[in-house]
C-alpha cells in the first residue's frame, strides 16, 4: 500500500492508502475523496478527473500520453503545467506520499 495524499478545494487534507497498480482516481473513488468524478470511469475521456501534481512528486510521474494531454485541453478548471487526469496516474511504492490537489471544479 502507498499513502496518496489529497488536498481539497476547501483547503483541507485526506490521505488514503492506494493498493500499487491502481489509479489515483480509483484510489479517490474508494477513499470516498470527493471532487473526482471520473464520469467516464477512468478510460480517459471525460476530464472529469483532472488534479494538480505537487511539483515535489513530478519527477515520479510519467508525462502524460497524447490521449491525455488533448483531454486536459477541455478541463474546467485552470490548466497548469502540473495538471493531470487522476485516471491516468498509476501508483507505484515510489510515490509514497504522492500529494495532489483538486480543482475547484471539474465541470
Amino acid at each position: 500500500m502507498t499513502r496518496l495524499i489529497f488536498r481539497l478545494p476547501d483547503g483541507s487534507t485526506r490521505a488514503v492508502e492506494a493498493t500499487n497498480g491502481t489509479s489515483v482516481m480509483q484510489a479517490a473513488i474508494q477513499g470516498n475523496i470527493r471532487g473526482i468524478e471520473a464520469e467516464c470511469g477512468g478510460a480517459c475521456a471525460c476530464a472529469t478527473c483532472h488534479v494538480y501534481v505537487d511539483e515535489a512528486f513530478a519527477g515520479l510521474v510519467p508525462p502524460p500520453e497524447p490521449d491525455e494531454r488533448d483531454m486536459l485541453e477541455g478541463v474546467a478548471a485552470e490548466r497548469r503545467s502540473n495538471s493531470r487526469l487522476a485516471c491516468q496516474i498509476t501508483m507505484n511504492e515510489e510515490m509514497d506520499g504522492l500529494t495532489v490537489q483538486i480543482p475547484d471544479r471539474q465541470f
